[in-house]
């Protein structure tokens, strides 16, 4: 059975057909305030390092400014911009790395007074590369110094943000973030999930992938969908049913919003009248993993869950009506290539997790 291949085509299908017929038909143009943003990230690193539960401004401006980057290489090569985004980091690194060290960890200070260092000398390497306006070189060294950055961002976050509802904590958990590598027929994947948005739905999907449940499984891929669903076991069921109490597990629809410390559980942002609120994890990037549920039960996802694969011209990025609507609980950090050849009938052969298991809470009834 598959829960949403169908309608997750039609609704964004059907939006993107209404707002072309209003504007040309009537001339309506819609409040900006209504309006998706144009900016919208579009590299799952970036927005798995954004959604991080940090308070640094400084450590942020760093990581705008190399973020910056890859924007203005798209525009015509704007090398004298590439300049002042490298100047604004030296900037930051130079004269703000105490604020940026106040924020870390106690424990882990010494390993971020070192990743400062780094960024220091490869921000002066990266200024060559750019002077010499080689794009290839200049954006593979931004992407290296951004996975410093990453890695100095998350030596900042001391414990679990939040507490998660009474109600739930009978589900498995994932406090952190852990790291899945996936061996498709296709080809390997690397799946980085995020229980800092989404702790009970990341917390199902580590459980299963423990378990070996989604090892062997197809893919379901209805012609020019762009979603690539998995997760449907063999037989009759259509979810988990755990082996213990022989009951179906259902989890509930979970979508951290901007700004908000908590989740929001159990109900679509358009239901909770929320509808122009935008989640911490978007469907803005190309292979963002979100829980499959039924189209009646926004708390009836369970095992099957789906790769997002982002098409500019269908689904541009902020214009779907996906977002609040499914929990997005991770995104393929690598192998992207490999999950556009996947077809149906293609299977995962085996899933694991390589990092980050450490962050995980079994589930109370195992």
């Amino acid at each position: 059975m598959s829960f949403c291949n169908d309608s997750l085509k039609r609704w964004s299908q059907c939006a993107i057909a209404l707002l072309c017929v209003i504007v040309i038909l009537v001339g309506f143009e819609p409040p900006a305030s209504a309006l998706p943003q144009g900016n919208a990230i579009k590299d799952p690193k970036a927005l798995l390092r954004y959604a991080l539960p940090i308070d640094n401004p400084e450590v942020r401006e760093l990581q705008d400014s190399l973020e910056d980057i890859a924007a203005q290489l798209r525009a015509n090569r704007r090398w004298g911009a590439v300049t002042s985004d490298l100047s604004r980091a030296e900037r930051v690194l130079t004269k703000k790395s105490d604020k940026i060290l106040a924020g870390v960890v106690a424990d882990k200070k010494s390993e971020a007074t070192q990743l400062i260092e780094q960024l220091k000398t490869g921000v002066v390497e990266m200024n060559e590369i750019a002077a010499a306006k080689d794009k290839v070189k200049t954006l593979e060294k931004r992407a290296q110094l951004l996975d410093k950055i990453g890695d100095l961002e998350a030596s900042m976050v001391s414990k679990f943000p939040f507490d998660i509802p009474q109600e739930y904590r009978n589900l498995p958990q994932l406090k952190g973030r852990a790291t899945i590598a996936a061996k498709t027929s296709k080809g390997d994947l690397t799946i980085v999930v995020d229980g800092f948005s989404a702790p009970v739905t990341a917390g199902n999907f580590v459980d299963l992938v423990q378990r070996g449940f989604y090892n062997g499984l197809p893919f379901t891929r209805a012609e020019e969908s762009y979603v690539l669903q998995v997760g449907d076991p063999p037989g009759d069921e259509v979810g988990f049913v755990d082996p213990k109490t022989k009951k179906y597990r259902a989890i509930p629809l979970e979508v951290l919003v901007k700004g908000d410390k908590v989740p929001t559980y159990g109900i679509t942002l358009e239901d909770a009248g929320r509808y122009l609120d935008p989640p911490v994890l978007p469907f803005s990037a190309y292979g963002a993993m979100a829980l499959a549920r039924p189209d009646v039960d926004a708390n009836g996802g369970s095992s099957q869950f789906f790769f997002f694969l982002f098409e500019p011209e269908l689904t541009p990025a902020g214009a779907n009506l996906l977002d609040g609507r499914y929990s997005i609980f991770g995104f393929v950090t690598q192998g992207a290539d490999v999950l556009g050849q996947l077809k149906a009938g293609d299977k995962i052969e085996s899933m694991k997790v390589v990092d980050g298991l450490q962050n995980f809470v079994e589930p109370k009834n195992a």
